[in-house]
């Protein structure tokens, strides 16, 4: 059904304007993909309330969500040797700190201290792991819990985390770190992790799960007692290990954050080691890590005034609570909270280690913490140099194994004819670049002059997606001989600034479509929402984006499909060639389009983007989740399109 337009475009009164949305437009594509979450998390509570009913249920619901895990998590390595040495060693009264490096993959070295308590006979073995404090394994309440635990008779193997103590991994030759912290390190690193089809969280799993092997050496560990416990993104790190990892007998989380349902909504997506692209679609929230542990001897420790929100602790305790008891083992899971903040704080320690001896030893009494000598933090380190970037020639880091599994994905891949790229856009984007990919609407508006051009305002609508502004302008007396969809990265404000290029494509018949793909344009996302640290301007939306499983990339392809759909239902416009110009964050997802869809005869691109490929080359890159599909080197890169485009592919001029 054609949509009519009139070509003198004066009836309506005149805006002074560009933009075309009449509410708060920034706020759209966050309340969008934030309802498009809820919708997705809705049956989850009807599925815990069938699980509770029953043990068979609760075991059912359990099993599930660990399979769900396991598949959001992504891929682990093989087992290759440890080849872990003892650096040094440091004698305190009633036990002895060893400085320990293994390589968790070849030549990607992993530091930790080894807290061993004097006396004969093995012991249980512990395993702390550290929150997001610079000083990891060196942080004075991390010290003072492995010191507690070890004078209540557990050896404990605490581990530097990537991007943390001495394992910054993306330095200069001189170990100085080139970003600003371990969060942004780690969102950086998951960016690349996820393009090849991994996760950060992966690889620190994978850390974390050959520190267990290297602790089950020791001659001192009793391999039938084992536990771990983490604070904030520790507790984390402990959620996602005690899901998976059967050794594991006992566990506590302190200040546990893992982006939930809530979460997201309330603070928005926290650093790359805590977020899993697809979590939201697998409808896992914030309780089913304790869940997959069940029933398991399970404590969680809180702050009620910690900037996690305490409410929704509550409710994802209650949950787990609730799986734990229909299991009949309600007794193994238990709350411990304190008028604190964030932080495994003196009675938070107290409360994680008699919990450890009450299900490891068969003691019930409680545990007091007395006053005790911590280390400096060089006199813990493991390396000769304080990071394994120097200390070791051939080291590894995070970001060289992403670009080496990229080469390696490039050889195997082969050239995708035209035809085959719809197939590859449905493989990588989960999007189908259909005639007509949802029921649509348009609503012409008003209209606005500027530099003698007179543009209609209208809004497109389609089922399920955030409504899309445009503006469009027709030449003057015959039927335009030509349709441009103009895709500024800048919004189409910034566009009519260009009045004489304007102009000539309207002298030249060319009808012009001016519009802002979501999240671009009177769309964008306040900067206030969007940390710096994350080196990403619209971070909120690129993760929540990639939490539903459905990338802004592919949200924005979808976008440009609707504009094309839009102009062959269009009086005046359907039966003219289409072109279409984008720049920015709008160029990918126009040569994605443009490859799936020969009948656009031209694209023209200010600047080609970067590859993926060239992404993991300069993993400091800004913006780089604005373009992230998971998995999408296995199948296609940049270069790959440029060559499927041909001479239907134009560089253009800013």
């Amino acid at each position: 059904m054609l949509v009519a337009v009139s070509a003198s475009l004066s009836a309506r009164a005149q805006q002074p304007s560009a933009n075309v949305l009449d509410w708060k437009a920034p706020a759209t594509l966050s309340t969008y993909l934030l309802q498009q979450m809820h919708a997705q998390y809705a049956p989850r509570a009807a599925e815990l309330d069938r699980a509770a009913q029953s043990a068979a249920g609760a075991a059912a619901y359990r099993d599930s969500v660990r399979a769900r895990f396991r598949r959001v998590l992504g891929p682990l390595p093989m087992r290759t040797p440890l080849r872990a040495q003892v650096t040094g060693q440091l004698a305190r009264e009633g036990f002895r700190i060893e400085k320990v490096i293994y390589e968790s993959t070849p030549n990607h070295h992993v530091t930790a201290n080894l807290y061993v308590p004097t006396g004969k006979g093995r012991k249980p073995g512990v395993l702390l792991f550290c929150g997001h404090e610079q000083e990891s394994k060196a942080t004075l309440s991390y010290q003072k819990t492995a010191i507690l635990l070890a004078q209540h008779g557990f050896v404990v193997l605490v581990i530097d985390p990537i991007s943390q103590g001495e394992r910054m991994q993306l330095t200069d030759a001189a170990g100085k770190a080139l970003t600003r912290g371990g969060t942004t390190e780690h969102t950086l690193l998951n960016a690349g992790a996820a393009l090849v089809g991994t996760t950060t969280s992966a690889e620190e799993y994978w850390d974390n799960k050959r520190g267990l092997d290297y602790l089950l050496t020791r001659a001192e560990v009793d391999t039938a007692r084992l536990g771990c416990l983490g604070n904030s993104g520790g507790a984390t790190q402990t959620a996602y290990f005690m899901a998976l990892e059967p050794r594991m007998k006992v566990a506590a989380l302190c200040s546990y954050v893992a982006a939930g349902e809530r979460n997201l909504e309330l603070t928005g997506p926290a650093d790359g080691c805590v977020m899993l692209p697809g979590a939201g679609r697998a409808r896992l929230d914030l309780a089913d890590w304790p869940v997959m542990f069940a029933p398991k001897p399970l404590l969680v420790l809180a702050g009620r005034y910690d900037f996690v929100d305490y409410t929704q602790i509550q409710a994802a305790t209650a949950e787990t609570s609730r799986i734990y008891a229909a299991l009949g083992k309600a007794e193994q899971f238990d709350f411990f909270t304190y008028d604190d903040g964030h932080g495994i704080s003196q009675p938070k320690r107290e409360a994680a280690v008699a919990w450890f001896r009450r299900w490891l030893y068969g003691d019930s009494n409680p545990v007091r913490e007395v006053r005790m000598a911590v280390s400096t933090e060089k006199e813990l380190r493991c390396t000769s140099t304080g990071q394994v970037n120097t200390a070791f020639k051939k080291e590894e880091n995070l970001a060289a194994k992403h670009l080496a599994a990229a080469q390696a994905m490039a050889l195997q891949r082969s050239a995708a004819s035209g035809a085959e790229w719809h197939k590859l856009l449905a493989t990588t984007l989960g999007e189908t670049v259909a005639a007509s990919p949802k029921r649509m609407s348009i609503s012409m508006l008003d209209t606005l002059k500027r530099d003698g051009i007179a543009w209609q305002k209208g809004i497109l609508r389609a089922d399920d997606e955030p409504p899309l502004p445009l503006l469009l302008a027709l030449p003057t007396g015959a039927e335009p001989t030509k349709v441009l969809v103009w895709l500024p990265e800048a919004g189409k404000a910034a566009a009519l600034d260009s009045a004489r290029q304007l102009q000539a494509y309207l002298r030249q018949g060319t009808a012009v479509v001016l519009a802002d793909l979501r999240g671009l344009g009177e769309t964008t996302d306040p900067a206030a929402f969007n940390d710096p640290k994350y080196y990403n301007r619209e971070y909120r939306n690129a993760m929540l984006a990639l939490h539903t499983g459905r990338p802004l990339l592919a949200q924005r392809l979808n976008d440009i499909a609707q504009l094309r759909v839009f102009v062959r239902n269009t009086e005046h416009l359907h039966a003219a060639p289409l072109e279409i110009r984008a720049s920015g964050r709008a160029a990918l997802p126009a040569m994605l389009m443009a490859a799936a869809s020969p009948a656009i005869s031209r694209l023209t691109v200010e600047q080609l983007p970067l590859s993926f490929q060239q992404l993991l080359e300069q993993p400091e890159t800004k913006d780089a989740y604005s373009q992230v599909l998971p998995g999408v080197l296995r199948h296609w890169d940049v270069p790959d399109l440029q060559r499927a485009l041909g001479a239907r592919l134009v560089l253009g001029r800013k």
